[in-house]
């Protein structure tokens, strides 16, 4: 009896030690194969729907995935070769990890890109504007020249044709006080066509979506003085011949001539109007805008002048571009260093159902006690991660402040043609020189997520620009150590930046204390916030010469 319920059960333990090896091995292929499959997937999706390139990475790989081979899935991968001068060109892009991630996106969604508009209302908006402020601009201005040339073509004197030759004479005669008048036209027309190509005769920096009110108020002007001088010159003129034809009294062209100068004087005035609206109106502080940048809270503040919102939205991003520094929305979450990276949770499981309540609650426990402590010690992780990662950024940027030095000292400018072919032009001595930096400069742009940025072909560019310039090793480096202003990011480098203005008021109303709008491009927004400067009251304290004196007291406990 014991020895076949020995050997029963040494064939249970045989039985089971062989389930439980294939079982294992079972599960070990399906875990590794489903790891492959998973990366590989992983790597395919992520090439298909990462927005940011990795632009200094010089590979590239190609997954296919076919259903051939008894319905499973085959990959092939196809790698091509690194370039041997560009050290590590690996860079992992994540998305962002903050807490208001999920918010950026629904504010994304709920504010549709600008740039996926079509081009050609914008373009409509932009020129349409510009088209019919010329063309009423050049009536205006050749209204004067046309009033004197009309009358020498005869286009107002159809009944004219009874008229004998001396009346003729009389009608078109020009004496001395004439040309005098019409030298004075000629010089106002000259200065009147030079102040409005100075002023007026530029391309148009921004489209705004209300109309501009001081230069439509202008643009009224114009048209209500051409049109009006226009009314009685016709009546004027119609009249004056008439009474010629029939013989009550004759049109001299002087008055014809003095009617023109006035108008060329109104129109001198109405640019004079134009200048102080336009130009000169708000020059002088008023007030002081406040633009904060999310998502990475950057601001700047800066006196503005009287002006609209919606002019104010232009003035604001005309110093977005040139003063801010370039957004990076690789560094929301600073990268951590290998060293630092550790587990921070654990997982139980329960094998054979044993113990399962007492595991699930030491579970519970273990979890809700490990949230505890990283929430009470979140700010001294966020302290330290913040200083080892500056401590990382000085130490790649004093490593890449050497190389470039040491390698600007290999490069000697030729001051002779030597004959025998071995001077090199500056982009072949750029890349003759660029080995001996590449790795600091990778591992610089790395630390600083930087490489989407920068290419090898436009850091070649750079560099031989600065051989031929004979530029110091720190103004090579300045575009890489200096991440301002926004223009210097060849992706912000566009002939059209389309923005979306927001505000609670009319765009069209001058800027008053605590006006408030935003401005909005895909996940950048810029806050301004605006404040009335204060009124100075400066007086004047008048200090008496003679408390100028001064005494000099000694004793024994001074080193004096």
């Amino acid at each position: 009896m014991d020895t076949e319920s020995i050997r029963s059960m040494s064939e249970y333990s045989s039985k089971s030690k062989y389930k439980s090896h294939s079982l294992k091995s079972g599960t070990n292929h399906r875990s590794n194969s489903y790891k492959n499959n998973t990366r590989t997937a992983r790597k395919y999706s992520d090439s298909l729907n990462n927005p940011y390139e990795t632009a200094m990475a010089p590979y590239q790989t190609t997954v296919m995935l076919d259903d051939t081979r008894d319905g499973q899935d085959v990959v092939e991968v196809q790698i091509l070769p690194q370039d041997e001068n560009w050290g590590e060109n690996t860079t992992a892009i994540t998305g962002n990890t903050s807490v208001q991630s999920g918010s950026m996106e629904e504010m994304g969604a709920l504010w549709p890109d600008t740039e996926q508009k079509s081009a050609f209302p914008i373009l409509c908006h932009r020129y349409i504007a510009t088209t019919l402020t010329g063309l009423l601009s050049l009536v205006a201005f050749l209204s004067p020249l046309a009033m004197l040339v009309l009358p020498k073509l005869g286009v107002f004197s159809p009944a004219a044709t009874n008229l004998s030759p001396q009346q003729r004479e009389t009608l078109l005669n020009c004496g001395a006080e004439c040309k005098g008048v019409l030298v004075s036209l000629a010089f106002k027309m000259f200065l009147l066509a030079v102040a409005s190509w100075a002023i007026f005769l530029r391309p148009v920096k921004a489209t705004m979506p209300r109309i501009h009110v001081f230069r439509a108020i202008v643009l009224a002007l114009v048209s209500i003085c051409s049109g009006i001088f226009w009314l009685f010159y016709v009546v004027q003129v119609t009249e004056g011949v008439r009474a010629t034809a029939t013989g009550e009294d004759l049109l001299e062209y002087r008055a014809l001539v003095s009617y023109s100068s006035s108008l060329c004087d109104c129109l001198l005035c109405i640019h004079y109007v134009a200048i102080v609206l336009m130009e000169i109106r708000h020059l002088q502080p008023a007030f002081y805008i406040k633009v904060v940048r999310s998502p990475d809270g950057e601001s700047r503040s800066y006196p503005i002048g009287q002006l609209s919102i919606q002019r104010a939205a232009v003035w604001v991003l005309e110093r977005y571009y040139t003063e801010f520094s370039i957004y990076n929305p690789y560094l929301e979450r600073l990268p951590v260093s290998k060293s630092k990276k550790n587990a921070s949770s654990f997982k139980f499981y329960d094998i054979e159902g044993i113990g399962s309540n007492t595991l699930q609650m030491s579970q519970s426990r273990g979890t809700m006690n490990g949230h505890a402590r990283r929430r009470d010690s979140s700010h001294n992780e966020r302290f330290y991660e913040e200083h080892d990662y500056e401590r990382r950024v000085k130490k790649r940027r004093a490593r890449l402040l050497t190389a470039a030095e040491e390698a600007f000292t290999h490069v000697k400018r030729s001051h002779h043609d030597p004959g025998g072919g071995s001077a090199m032009d500056p982009y072949e001595a750029a890349q003759a020189v660029f080995p001996t930096i590449a790795r600091s400069l990778q591992k610089y742009l790395r630390v600083t997520r930087q490489q989407p940025r920068h290419t090898v072909e436009t850091i070649l560019s750079h560099l031989a620009l600065c051989l031929t310039h004979d530029a110091s090793p720190k103004a090579f480096l300045e575009p890489y150590l200096s991440a301002a202003p926004v223009l210097q990011n060849e992706k912000e480098q566009k002939s059209l930046q389309s923005w979306s203005l927001i505000c609670n008021e009319l765009l069209t109303r001058a800027l008053k204390d605590g006006t408030v709008f935003q401005l909005r491009q895909n996940d950048i927004s810029l806050l301004c916030t605006v404040h009335k400067l204060p009124h100075f009251s400066i007086s004047e304290e008048v200090i008496n010469p003679k408390s100028n004196r001064f005494v000099l007291k000694l004793n024994s406990e001074t080193s004096v």
